[in-house]
């Protein structure tokens, strides 16, 4: 009888995992940054329903796939209502909201989001800002958080404000990981292990084994974090 229930627990088990995966494909959506209020409800309540039947052994399996099923169809249709029909998309999903112009904050957009000022704050600090004063716009995105753009003079300068040459940006590439050299990445860069080895010491490593991570980037050479400091 115990080899039954867990054999039924583990095709439950697959089965809510092809689920979650499913409505993670269908949605595009993954982080709980990028979840609105609605997503995460969804969320919320698929994991609830998954976690009970798992452990209802009178449900079976048909009444769980139908479970799962039904479900993932209702998210999968409002997703693609509101693709489609795009004024469905502020009822579904929501829509971005100026609650800061100026530096002045917009009480009735507040009280509209149900939002109070310590919110506001908490959000706003979460981006390094911390004074209202400095924010020209501030708009609370679908998922809750609050986008802003600063007042000029609070913003940071940058390399075009004074006029000097851009530098080539390039991406790093991974060399050795935990010890093991990763041949196909040495390849694509044009190098062999020999180059890898004169590198290696030249900053007085005698051994891959020795190196935790490394990397490549032609701007800045080669980079090097051993396995112990």
């Amino acid at each position: 009888m115990e080899e039954v229930h867990i054999g039924l627990l583990t095709i439950k088990l697959v089965l809510g995992f092809i689920a979650l995966f499913i409505v993670i494909k269908v949605t595009g959506r993954t982080s709980i940054n990028q979840l609105t209020p609605f997503h995460l409800v969804f969320v919320f309540v698929l994991g609830e329903l998954v976690g009970n039947m798992l452990y209802e052994q009178h449900v079976g399996i048909l009444v769980f796939v139908y479970a799962l099923g039904v479900w993932t169809v209702l998210m999968w249709g409002v997703e693609f209502i509101s693709q489609k029909m795009k004024w469905t998309r502020s009822y579904l999903v929501g829509d971005p909201s100026i609650i800061i112009r100026n530096g002045m904050i917009d009480r009735e957009e507040l009280k509209k989001n149900k939002l109070d000022m310590n919110q506001v704050l908490s959000l706003l600090r979460q981006d390094d800002v911390f004074s209202v004063r400095e924010v020209q716009y501030g708009i609370l995105e679908p998922n809750g958080e609050i986008t802003v753009l600063l007042k000029s003079k609070y913003q940071q300068p940058v390399k075009q404000d004074f006029n000097l040459p851009e530098n080539q940006v390039d991406l790093p590439t991974s060399l050795i990981i935990d010890g093991e050299i990763l041949l196909d990445n040495l390849r694509k860069l044009g190098f062999d292990q020999n180059w890898l080895k004169k590198q290696l010491e030249a900053h007085h490593y005698d051994n891959e084994k020795d190196i935790f991570y490394a990397d490549w980037r032609e701007s800045d050479g080669i980079h090097i974090s051993p396995r112990s400091q």
